[in-house]
C-alpha cells in the first residue's frame, strides 16, 4: 500500500478512480457557466438590425450634393487650368509682339536711313554742275507719290483676285490663329521689296529722266510698304505697338474696317486696306463698321484698364 500511494501520488488525476476523482476531473476539464466577456474590438453580431427608411426627396437631395460637390471641385480645377492657360498665351503673345517689335523697328529705321540718304545723295550729285534739273525733280516726286497711291489700287486687285484665290495656301496663314512671331503671308512684303529695291538703285546709280522716275516709284511704293505695316500689322492685328497712330480717327476707321474684312461679312470686302472705308460704304457697310469702330475703342479701354 505504501508503495502503491508513494507511485499514484505524483499523478492524483489518473490514480484517483471513485466518485471523487470523477468530480475532480469534471471541475477542470469543464468550462465555467457564465458567458465570456465581449472584447471592444470584437466583430459586429451577424443579426440583421432593422434599417431607418429613406425618403425618397432624402436620397435625391443626398446626390444632389454630392453632384455638387464634385461639379466645384471639377470646376476648381477647370478654372486653374484655363487660368494657367491664359497666363501662358499671355506670355507667349508678349515674346511674339516683342519679336516681331525688333524686326519692325529695324526694318524701318534701315529703310528709313537708306531712301534718306539715297535721296539726299541722288539730288545732290544732280546739283553739282550747277544746274537743277527741275524736270527730273518734279518726276521724281510725282512718281513718288503717284505709286504709293497706286499701290492701294494694286494691293486691292492683288489681295481679291491672287491672295484669295491662286495664292490662298499662302494667305490663309494670315486668316488662322498665328503660332509665333511670322506667317507664311509676310512672304508678300519680301516679294513687294524686290522691286523697289531694284527701282531704287537704278535710279540711285544712274542720272536721267527714266531714272528719276523709276527712283521715284521706288520710294513710293517703300513709302507705302511701311505706312502699310504700321497699320495693318501694328494697328489692325496688334503685333507690336503703335502709340498715337491708335487714337487717329480715320485710322480707326481703317483699322475697322479691315477686321471685317477678316468676319467675311460683305464677301471678304474691303479688299483694301486706306481705302477700305469707302469700300463699305460702297457695299452698305457702313452701320457695321461704325458698330466695330465702337467695339474697338471698347476694348482698347478694357485693355488699358487691365493695365
Amino acid at each position: 500500500m505504501a508503495v502503491a500511494r508513494l507511485v499514484a501520488a505524483p499523478f492524483p488525476l489518473a490514480a484517483a478512480g471513485g466518485g471523487g476523482g470523477a468530480a475532480a476531473s469534471s471541475r477542470v476539464r469543464s468550462p465555467p457557466a457564465t458567458a465570456a466577456p465581449r472584447l471592444a474590438f470584437a466583430p459586429l453580431s451577424l443579426r440583421a438590425t432593422p434599417r431607418r427608411a429613406v425618403s425618397p426627396r432624402a436620397a435625391a437631395e443626398d446626390e444632389v450634393l454630392v453632384g455638387e460637390a464634385a461639379d466645384d471641385g471639377g470646376d476648381a480645377e477647370a478654372e486653374a487650368e484655363a487660368a494657367r492657360a491664359v497666363t501662358e498665351r499671355a506670355a507667349r503673345k508678349q515674346s511674339e509682339r516683342r519679336t516681331y517689335l525688333v524686326a519692325a523697328v529695324m526694318s524701318s529705321l534701315g529703310i528709313t536711313s537708306m531712301a534718306a540718304a539715297a535721296v539726299y545723295y541722288r539730288f545732290a550729285w544732280q546739283m553739282e554742275g550747277g544746274e537743277i534739273p527741275v524736270t527730273e525733280m518734279v518726276g521724281t516726286f510725282a512718281l513718288s507719290v503717284g505709286a504709293a497711291v497706286g499701290m492701294e489700287f494694286w494691293a486691292r486687285w492683288a489681295h481679291r483676285a491672287l491672295w484669295h484665290a491662286s495664292l490662298w495656301h499662302m494667305h490663309e496663314s494670315h486668316h488662322r490663329p498665328r503660332d509665333g512671331p511670322f506667317e507664311l503671308n509676310d512672304v508678300f512684303a519680301i516679294i513687294n521689296a524686290a522691286p523697289a529695291m531694284s527701282l531704287l538703285a537704278y535710279g540711285f546709280f544712274n542720272r536721267g529722266l527714266v531714272p528719276g522716275l523709276c527712283f521715284g516709284a521706288g520710294l513710293g511704293i517703300t513709302l507705302f510698304g511701311m505706312a502699310y505695316m504700321f497699320v495693318h500689322d501694328g494697328l489692325v492685328h496688334r503685333r507690336f505697338p503703335v502709340g498715337p497712330i491708335a487714337n487717329v480717327p480715320y485710322f480707326r476707321r481703317v483699322a475697322a474696317a479691315h477686321q471685317i474684312h477678316h468676319m467675311d461679312k460683305f464677301d471678304g470686302v474691303p479688299y483694301g486696306l486706306f481705302l477700305g472705308p469707302k469700300e463699305l460704304k460702297e457695299v452698305g457697310g457702313t452701320e457695321e463698321l461704325e458698330k466695330e469702330i465702337k467695339r474697338r475703342i471698347k476694348r482698347k479701354e478694357t485693355l488699358d484698364a487691365i493695365q
